[in-house]
C-alpha cells in the first residue's frame, strides 16, 4: 500500500498502536501530522519517525478539546497542503468496579474517547468536503465494544458508541466520497501492557492464535481501511483480536 502524496492526522500517536499507524504511513509516502497529549513524546515519536525517512510533524495537545483539533487540521493544511486521512486513536481507559465508578471518571472517558473522536471527524471530515476529493476517517474501537468485559463499562460505552458513529457516517460521508470505519483492537503488547508481567502470558494462553497482537498488526489494519484498496468499504468495524471475541475466555 502506498500513501504517496497523501497527507494524514494521527491523535494519540505518542506511543503504541497510534505511533506505529504514523510510522507505517510515513514509511510508505505519507506526510503525517503526529498528535499527543505530552508534548516531549509527541516530538520524539515524530523525530524518530523522521530519522527513519518519513515526513512527520509533532502537534501536542489534547483533543477532547475542540479548538485543539481545529488547529491541528488547520496546521495539516498549512504545511501540506491539505487533509486525506484522519485517524481518531486517542482514547484513555479507566478500570473501575460498576458500582463505585466515579462521575470524574467517567467524565474523562467521555471527553476523550466519544467527544474527541466525534468532533475529529466532524472537523476533519469539513475539510476534506472542501477539497471535494474524498478522503478516509478512522475511527479507533476496541473488542469491549463488541465483547463483555469486567470492570470497562464506562470504556466499553465510548466503544461501542464509536462504531455505530463509524456506521452512521456513511449517509453524512458518502455523498462527499468520504469512508468512515473502526478497527477493533483486542489484547495488544504496548507499553502501557508491559507494565503487567501478566499480561503476555494470560493473553497468550485465551488468544486463539496463541499470543496478544503487536502494534504492528493493528497499524496493518488500519492501513488497509485508509488505502484506495478499501475505497468502497465504509461504515464497518474491523475486529483483530487473534481470535478472543469468537470465543470469549475471560482474563
Amino acid at each position: 500500500m502506498s500513501f504517496t502524496g497523501k497527507v494524514a492526522l494521527v491523535t494519540g500517536a505518542g506511543q503504541g498502536i497510534g505511533y506505529e499507524i504514523c510510522r507505517q504511513l510515513a514509511l510508505r509516502g505519507a506526510a503525517v501530522l503526529l498528535n499527543d497529549r505530552d508534548p516531549e513524546l509527541a516530538e520524539c515519536a515524530a523525530e524518530e519517525i523522521r530519522w527513519e525517512g518519513g515526513n512527520c510533524l509533532a502537534c501536542a495537545g489534547d483533543v477532547s478539546q475542540i479548538a485543539v483539533i481545529e488547529s491541528m487540521v488547520q496546521t495539516c493544511v498549512k504545511e501540506f497542503g491539505r487533509l486525506d486521512i484522519a485517524i481518531a486513536n486517542a482514547g484513555i481507559t479507566h478500570f473501575g468496579d460498576f458500582w463505585t465508578f466515579q462521575p470524574t471518571q467517567f467524565e474523562e472517558v467521555m471527553n476523550l474517547n466519544m467527544r474527541g473522536t466525534f468532533f475529529l471527524a466532524q472537523v476533519a471530515a469539513k475539510q476534506m468536503r472542501v477539497q471535494g476529493e474524498g478522503g478516509s476517517l478512522l475511527l479507533m474501537s476496541s473488542v469491549v465494544g463488541v465483547q463483555a468485559h469486567k470492570n470497562l463499562g464506562a470504556y466499553a460505552m465510548t466503544k461501542g458508541g464509536i462504531q455505530i458513529l463509524a456506521k452512521n457516517l456513511v449517509v453524512e460521508l458518502s455523498p462527499y466520497g468520504i469512508t468512515c470505519n473502526a478497527v477493533a483492537p483486542g489484547a495488544t503488547a504496548t507499553e502501557r501492557t508491559l507494565n503487567d508481567p501478566e499480561y503476555d502470558q494470560v493473553w497468550s494462553t485465551i488468544t486463539p492464535m496463541g499470543r496478544p497482537a503487536s502494534p504492528l498488526d493493528i497499524a496493518e489494519a488500519a492501513l488497509f481501511l485508509v488505502s484506495p484498496q478499501a475505497r468502497h468499504i465504509t461504515g464497518q468495524t474491523l475486529v483483530v483480536d487473534g481470535g478472543w471475541t469468537a470465543v470469549s475466555v475471560q482474563p
